[in-house]
């Protein structure tokens, strides 16, 4: 029995002719022939997607024509539906509705999950479809804070996914960390002045 790769979702025959012209693709053969690309979720994905607040949604019309848009939210807006499936709120935007009426006639869709702050990157294939008039879904997946009107609700299905290396991807942190960092160090510098100026005071 002819066993397909996971990973073919992405590594079309095209791809795998590029792969043998440039020589990486013996090693793809090895990752097909062993572990392979997984299709659902498993723990250290969910640990990933528990603390997302950044990634970007890629369709395409039945043409063929690509879009990628934005989705960002407090860690927790990117919700685990089953092991298959992520599921979100699709909060009001500038009403051009290019995802939605590209996932009207082509359900194929792509997630890229972006994390700078860990210098980590995950890529997940498979479909996606709009749920709406359903008001106990959409509780589910508004997102925990904030005040944007959740108008449906997005459900993906995971065919296949894979990380990538940390190469090249600049770390960067959200501002309120970084905030938080700095806050601890003027506490820090304002207990140490205390302590300067008893020792001061202390030897007039």
């Amino acid at each position: 029995m002819n066993h397909q790769p996971t990973s073919d979702i992405a590594f079309t025959p095209a791809v795998k002719a590029e792969q043998a012209r440039r020589g990486s693709r013996p090693q793809y053969e090895a990752m097909e022939r062993s572990r392979g690309w997984p299709s659902t979720i498993t723990p250290d994905l969910a640990a990933v997607v528990a603390t997302t607040r950044s990634f970007y949604l890629g369709t395409a019309s039945a043409a063929g024509q690509p879009y990628i848009q934005h989705r960002g939210g407090p860690s927790g807006f990117l919700k685990i539906v089953d092991d298959r499936t992520l599921g979100f709120a699709d909060l009001a935007g500038n009403r051009q509705y290019i995802t939605a009426g590209n996932l009207a006639e082509n359900p194929r869709a792509f997630i890229f999950i972006m994390d700078y702050a860990r210098r980590r990157r995950v890529k997940l294939w498979g479909t996606a479809r709009i749920i709406e008039d359903d008001a106990e879904l959409l509780a589910q997946m508004r997102p925990p804070s904030g005040n944007a009107n959740a108008e449906r609700v997005i459900l993906f299905t995971i065919e296949a996914w894979d990380r990538n290396c940390p190469q090249h991807i600049p770390q960067l942190v959200p501002i309120e960390a970084a905030e938080a960092a700095l806050q601890q160090l003027r506490d820090r510098i304002t207990e140490l002045e205390g302590e300067l100026k008893l020792c001061i005071d202390s030897h007039r």
